[in-house]
């Protein structure tokens, strides 16, 4: 493992693992910029995701599945898990546990990520939360009944 991928890994996991958002900025460069399909975002909307995320989600898991260093870009394939406790995305707490996967591929210079790209799917979590569904399996009436509870 590079020495660059170990210094992401460790900074990644504590900041959206744990909520330790200065170990994001410690390894940010100052022109760093997110993007994604909802388009690009600076370090305090980073940041601000981070702290959203854990007021939304109790029991709050980030596990890096796979890591690769080419030199020049870093790619993590990731899976977040957590139980829905607090209102996301507009949607109160369904007390659901739920997990999502998705990658960031990492720019670096010098020590630190200039720019991320960041792919994931916001209607795999909806998913376990049981308020959208995937594929053909149309809601059952008790799932119905359940969301009209959770509001």
């Amino acid at each position: 493992m590079s020495t660059m991928l170990a210094k992401i890994a460790v900074a990644w996991t504590r900041a959206w693992g744990f909520g330790e958002t200065a170990a994001f900025e410690a390894i940010a460069a100052d022109n760093y910029v997110r993007h994604s399909k909802t388009g690009d975002e600076d370090l305090e909307a980073v940041l601000t995701q981070i702290r959203e995320s854990h007021e939304a989600f109790s029991d709050f898991d980030v596990e890096i599945i796979n890591a690769v260093d080419d030199g020049q870009i870093i790619a993590i394939h990731w899976r977040s898990k957590g139980r829905h406790t607090g209102t996301f995305m507009e949607v109160p707490p369904t007390y659901r546990d739920v997990a999502v996967d998705g990658a960031a591929f990492l720019s670096y210079a010098e020590g630190k990520i200039t720019d991320e790209t960041s792919i994931w799917d916001p209607r795999e979590l909806l998913s376990s939360m049981r308020i959208w569904h995937l594929g053909k399996r149309r809601p059952s009436s008790a799932d119905e009944k359940e969301i009209r509870h959770a509001n």
